[in-house]
């Protein structure tokens, strides 16, 4: 088994992801310092005990505990004991009401814009002001409204411009918020943040009813409001940044991919079957603001689960370690009388962006690149997305004349492609690449394969690099084609690509310790959030700007985004990653997520 140290102790690079002379477990460490399975730290490979001969049952049952993650929860009932298949349900619940009420928002701000566009350029003589004010309620006449506001090119400017407002306000405050949920749910837990990040969507979908259903009396521009609410409690960089964190507190690195995975095809199923079930709701009431009170009744289901059900992932001891370890940071970096540059440090919203940066014992150049690569493309790629559904959206009903529920089967074909990519496809690799494997070596050796951090290895990094290819041959279909089926089939293409942003977020937290993960987690939050701000802006205007004469620049553009991604891919390196020192050590011979009998006793 080869290894390699980098340029400091703490970074290492490994040929096949195994530490040399690992104790797995902190339930060990008691035996470890009693003297028993002493294993010498030039050894290369790992001593097997009294027990390898054994049968294979036991191997296996050894090979379920080599994660020293697992021995915080050891002894612990079922309905106590943390798990990704907790909130694998209610997260696709929300999703769902996500995604199902995507297209009939965006359509909801169409038609408000256009009314308010009609009455003032005095194009509805034929429209009594009594009609007008149900065109939001009434499916018919609003679909009579949007097929004459689909082709009129100033709403549509109008209404882009508004969602652009939308997004800046809501991203603003969530580039500020998510970090700091993030890595405040290192120290407290992280249901209760994660209870927060759903309170803002709460109130947006109780503002977005009332502007519906009382279009005369709450213009819609109260749905900043909203947005000002969503932004303050996270929006959806906090939430999936925290549900990635109880995910991780729960899975070995090796298997977080796949974890992820799982998250991101909740979203996209959300985002697939979502639409159907919002034109089901609209066509069977008659209203298209029922589907928000679906909506709404999904946020107060989902924050009832957390509080009542849902165990949480981090224990009291570990929470308590991140808060002494924070308080021994601030206290080290404001021991002294806090003056004007020191408030300024601390209300620098980029601040959060310094573990991107890691210097001191255990760091390197390599490290810092890695993380710097990764947490880029991660934001190029979740940029794109965010940037392009609005025009996306608007583009088809320009291009090709599809009313919502064209729209809607459209989007249901793309997400429910991408579903299967990340519940078939992504598992598959990784049992036929790190599984098989992993079993052979226990069959040949006799003795458990370990799963400690050990980077990005070469399987993550081929997966992100094909998604991106496959990305941008998508985008560049969008840009390309002129018929709706060869723009389906374009959409497809880049379906297989939403295998990239669960790969990257797995590989940016197998680079850094357990107690960092939320805190690593918030700043991608950060730069998500960031680019919520900046690309919708940037991908908006654009299409706002060409519509009239070359609707398709804006694909072009984004087609170009990933050209960036995909030649920064190539600079990450594999099996690079930080060791904690911990307790004033550093742990060179053990993995990052064990636990210390002092700390466990509190010693």
């Amino acid at each position: 088994m080869d290894s390699q140290n980098g340029s400091q102790g703490g970074v290492r690079e490994r040929s096949n992801g195994r530490h040399d002379g690992e104790i797995w477990g902190a339930k060990d460490s008691l035996r470890r310092n009693a003297g028993k399975n002493k294993i010498s730290s030039d050894e290369i490979t790992p001593l097997l005990d009294s027990g390898s001969g054994s049968s294979e049952e036991d191997d296996e049952d050894r090979t379920e505990t080599v994660w020293a993650g697992y021995a915080d929860f050891e002894g612990m009932t079922w309905w106590h004991k943390p798990s990704m298949l907790w909130l694998i349900g209610p997260f696709f619940l929300l999703t769902l009401a996500m995604g199902g009420i995507l297209v009939p928002k965006l359509n909801l701000i169409l038609s408000l814009v256009c009314r308010e566009y009609l009455v003032e350029s005095n194009e509805n003589l034929l429209l009594k002001p009594s009609i007008i004010g149900t065109l939001t309620l009434k499916p018919s006449l609003m679909d009579m409204d949007n097929e004459k506001c689909r082709h009129i090119p100033e709403v549509q400017a109008m209404a882009t411009k508004f969602m652009l407002a939308l997004t800046i306000v809501s991203g603003m405050l969530s580039a500020v918020m998510a970090p700091k949920l993030g890595a405040l749910s290192d120290r407290f837990g992280r249901l209760k943040l994660l209870i927060i990040t759903s309170l803002g969507g709460f109130l947006g979908e109780i503002i977005t009813i009332l502007a519906g259903t009382y279009p005369d009396t709450i213009h819609y521009r109260w749905l900043l409001a909203g947005a000002v609410f969503d932004g303050f409690c996270g929006s959806l960089t906090a939430s999936m940044a925290l549900t990635h964190a109880y995910a991780a507190d729960c899975t070995p690195p090796p298997k977080r991919a796949v974890t992820f995975g799982y998250f991101h095809a909740c979203l996209f199923g959300g985002i697939a079957v979502g639409p159907l079930i919002a034109a089901l709701i609209v066509k069977k009431t008659g209203s298209i603001v029922t589907m928000f009170y679906f909506a709404l009744a999904i946020h107060t289901l989902f924050i009832f689960y957390i509080v009542l059900v849902v165990p949480e992932s981090l224990t009291k001891k570990r929470q308590l370690l991140a808060r002494e370890k924070y308080a021994a940071e601030m206290g080290g970096r404001f021991n002294g009388p806090i003056g004007w540059k020191e408030t300024l440090k601390r209300a620098n919203i980029l601040a959060p962006l310094k573990i991107l940066y890691p210097t001191g014992p255990g760091t390197s150049s390599a490290l810092r690149t890695n993380l710097i690569l990764l947490s880029t493309v991660d934001t190029i790629i979740f940029g794109v997305a965010m940037g392009a559904m609005t025009v996306v959206v608007y583009y088809m009903g320009y291009q090709f004349n599809w009313d919502t529920a064209q729209i809607s089967v459209f989007t249901s074909i793309v997400n429910s492609f991408r579903v299967s990519t990340l519940v078939l496809i992504l598992p598959g690799l990784n049992y036929l690449v790190r599984t098989r494997r992993a079993n052979k070596q226990r069959r040949d050796s006799g003795f458990a394969t370990p799963e400690p951090n050990t980077g990005s290895d070469i399987l993550d990094l081929s997966i992100i690099r094909v998604a991106i290819f496959l990305e941008f041959i998508g985008f560049t279909g969008y840009a390309l084609v002129r018929s709706g089926g060869l723009f389906v089939l374009a959409g497809i293409v880049t379906s297989f690509g939403g295998i990239a942003s669960p790969t990257l977020q797995s590989a940016l937290t197998k680079h850094v310790p357990h107690d960092k993960i939320g805190q690593l987690l918030g700043a991608t939050g950060l730069m998500h959030a960031l680019a919520r701000i900046i690309c919708p802006l940037i991908f908006n205007l654009i299409y706002a700007w060409t519509v009239k004469g070359f609707p398709q620049a804006v694909f072009v553009v984004l087609s170009g985004c990933f050209v960036v991604a995909f030649f920064l891919s190539w600079f990450i390196r594999p099996h690079i990653y930080l060791e904690d020192p911990v307790m004033g050590q550093t742990r060179t011979d053990t993995d990052p997520d064990v636990l210390l009998d002092e700390e466990i006793t509190g010693i």
